[in-house]
């Protein structure tokens, strides 16, 4: 059982950490290669379909983290579970207003502060990240030392 959940755990982990990777590296700066407007209106569809992916796995890989640290897995598990989880409250408490500004009906899509919000959304996009492939790294580092 334990060996099920350090499994679910990490590749949740891996698969937010590749997902939130590829928004950072590969989607957020072609979007803004675009002018404001279609970048605002490329950016709407992709947040809410990301969601679906990114959300559920996150929680996964908390649960499943979490679960190995109670069945005596170690600390280390905890701290990875912690480390990946963390990006839901970060996302609700940071990032989720500056969803709500962007998605605000009425929105001039080809304003500066259009612009700016998207410019900040990658930003603290990145902070998601950064804690997934941190977690992600600590739990593939505590499977490797077993």
């Amino acid at each position: 059982m334990i060996s099920t959940l350090q499994f679910l755990a990490t590749l949740s982990a891996a698969l937010f950490a590749g997902a939130a990777l590829y928004i950072n590296i590969v989607e957020h700066p072609a979007r803004m290669g675009l002018e404001t407007r279609m970048a605002a209106l490329q950016w709407a569809p992709s947040y809410k379909r990301a969601t679906w992916l990114q959300a559920p796995l996150a929680i996964v890989s908390l649960i499943c983290g979490v679960a190995v640290w109670l069945l005596g897995g170690g600390s280390g598990w905890l701290i990875a579970a912690l480390l990946v989880g963390a990006v839901v409250p970060f996302t609700f408490g940071v990032i989720m207003p500056t969803n709500h500004r962007l998605l605000a009906p009425g929105r001039d899509l080809a304003s500066d502060e259009t612009r700016a919000l998207l410019v900040r959304w990658g930003q603290l996009h990145a902070v998601r990240t950064a804690l997934s492939l941190a977690g992600t790294v600590v739990y593939l580092w505590l499977l490797l030392s077993q």
